[in-house]
């Protein structure tokens, strides 16, 4: 049996080694690298996304090297990583075969696969007119590239004009710092930069730049295209759009962070039942960047946070539906994953030193301040949370502040205390009656606070959903976000702070409100 299992091995090495010299590619030894950082939004839900993590790793400079990698792997789930470097274009991208692929020519197709990471190394990776279409696929990372000017008429075209496409049951995709843009809209040839349709879930935009095109993107091809969803868009630039920025037929969608500039027709179109939430982002020099619009199947939005820097808005009537000039919620979503949110005013900031290509994969805590990659856990700045800031489960340093306050809320669960969340026993604790109430902690006088850490008594934990937390004296909302933990804020000098439970799972049990000044 053993000698069998050699021979096996030493045939399938003869025909990659053979693969390799036919078409250039070069394969490094396995390795344990994977894409800079980790999956965040919805993209780490779903089972999380990791794609080629604990595979080969292979360099191309071609794109018909991809293709002879895909097609190299013992099966489609073979987890590899792709690193690329240099100009992809049509002259070099042709179709391989292969029992692990289905490649065609002229398109990087990642199609009927699993577990792939594709990631710009190097001087960098440019996609030059030659698009990046996930078809059938699942569990993969585009991460460092930039895709330019892909046509959907006109010569040469390819993936239907879209700089990157999902379709088709695709599921679990983190797409992180690239860059995607076009040179004009469907007159000049070209469609969606990033679209998602027939059954795309659980997919991330993070940190990338979208620019110099009439379509940013959609998920859902038509109104009856209803099955895709569970999108999230954070630290991202939009800039010299027309309008799909993105538009979303159906589903849920997560949009924070983002930095919308020259939105030149609409933004945000949620319609046909679509939810989407949009905390903190800052629309600037743009017109109706958010609501329904060219539809009568209206969608819903639920707004935090935001920043509308000289935004212009039509009137309503027909199939013009904007939220503004005074955008309100119209629906309420809940957000499962943790995530640390920057203050609207800093992110244009923020988005500029992180979003893009070639920008280092730095990455924001919240704090307003770009971190870099961590040399020991590339990508996040605190190895032991993948998502910093938000909740964090150590301790800040210092004096907990609570100790020498009071405290107040909304109507408790029988046998529980206020002062329960400031008697540094996490055997007690306070309750809302139901599952959404809120907590806080007073002083006498005005008091500096910039972090609370919110402990979870045992048995208890995991409950907390949404959050807001409120400046009690002004109301003025300081973060917002899910779940329990160490949440950070601009410091503020206040009274009374509140912590305020939005949703949970069952009724949450708060052992310990911390509040600290640094």
């Amino acid at each position: 049996m053993r000698g069998s299992v050699a021979l096996v091995r030493l045939c399938v090495t003869m025909a990659l080694t053979a693969l390799v010299v036919a078409t250039g590619a070069f394969l490094s030894v396995p390795q344990a690298s994977a894409a800079v950082g980790t999956a965040t939004g919805y993209a780490s839900q779903n089972g999380g996304t990791t794609g080629g993590a604990g595979g080969q790793t292979v360099r191309a400079t071609t794109g018909t090297q991809i293709h002879a990698a895909l097609c190299g792997r013992a099966s489609s789930s073979t987890p590899i990583i792709i690193e690329v470097q240099g100009t992809i274009n049509h002259g070099n991208t042709s179709k391989v075969s292969g029992g692990s692929c289905n490649t065609a020519d002229g398109v990087i197709e990642l199609k009927q696969i699993s577990n792939v990471t594709l990631i710009g190394v190097g001087t960098g990776a440019l996609f030059d007119q030659v698009g990046i279409h996930v078809r059938e696929s699942s569990n993969i990372i585009i991460q460092n590239v930039t895709v330019r000017n892909v046509k959907k008429s006109g010569s040469p075209t390819s993936n239907g004009g879209d700089a990157i496409g999902m379709e088709n049951n695709v599921r679990n995709v983190w797409v992180d710092h690239v860059t995607l843009e076009a040179s004009g809209g469907e007159s000049e040839g070209y469609d969606g930069l990033f679209d998602l349709k027939n059954n795309t879930q659980y997919v991330t935009l993070s940190y990338s730049i979208l620019r110099n095109s009439g379509r940013g993107g959609l998920v859902g091809s038509s109104e009856s295209d209803l099955s895709n969803g569970y999108v999230t868009y954070h630290h991202n630039l939009y800039q010299n759009i027309d309008s799909r920025a993105p538009l979303m037929r159906g589903g849920i969608a997560h949009t924070y962070n983002n930095h919308f500039l020259n939105i030149n027709d609409s933004g945000i179109n949620s319609r046909a039942g679509a939810r989407v939430r949009v905390d903190n982002n800052y629309f600037e020099d743009s017109k109706d960047v958010l609501g329904t619009f060219y539809t009568s199947e209206a969608g819903y939005w639920h707004v935090n946070g935001n920043t509308f820097d000289n935004v212009t808005w039509s009137s309503r009537g027909g199939t013009t539906n904007p939220a503004g000039p005074n955008p309100t919620s119209t629906t309420s979503v809940s957000i499962p994953y943790s995530h640390s949110l920057d203050p609207a005013n800093c992110v244009p900031g923020v988005v500029a030193q992180t979003a893009g290509a070639n920008k280092g994969n730095r990455v924001s805590d919240g704090s307003c301040t770009p971190q870099n990659p961590d040399p020991g856990n590339p990508g996040n700045p605190d190895p032991g949370n993948p998502d910093p800031g938000n909740p964090d489960p150590g301790t800040p340093g210092g004096t907990n502040l609570s100790l020498t306050g009071d405290s107040d809320g909304s109507s408790k669960a029988s046998g529980t205390s206020y002062g329960n969340v400031r008697d540094a026993n996490m055997n007690t604790y306070w309750s809302p009656n139901g599952t959404t109430g809120s907590i806080s902690i007073k002083w006498s006088s005005a008091t500096t606070v910039s972090k609370i850490n919110i402990r979870e008594a045992s048995g208890a934990t995991g409950r907390i959903g949404s959050y807001r937390v409120l400046n009690a004296d002004t109301g003025a909302v300081l973060a917002t976000g899910s779940g329990a933990g160490v949440i950070s804020f601009p410091a503020t000098s206040v009274r009374k702070i509140t912590f305020e439970i939005t949703s949970a799972s069952s009724t949450p049990r708060v052992a310990e409100y911390e509040t600290y000044a640094s």
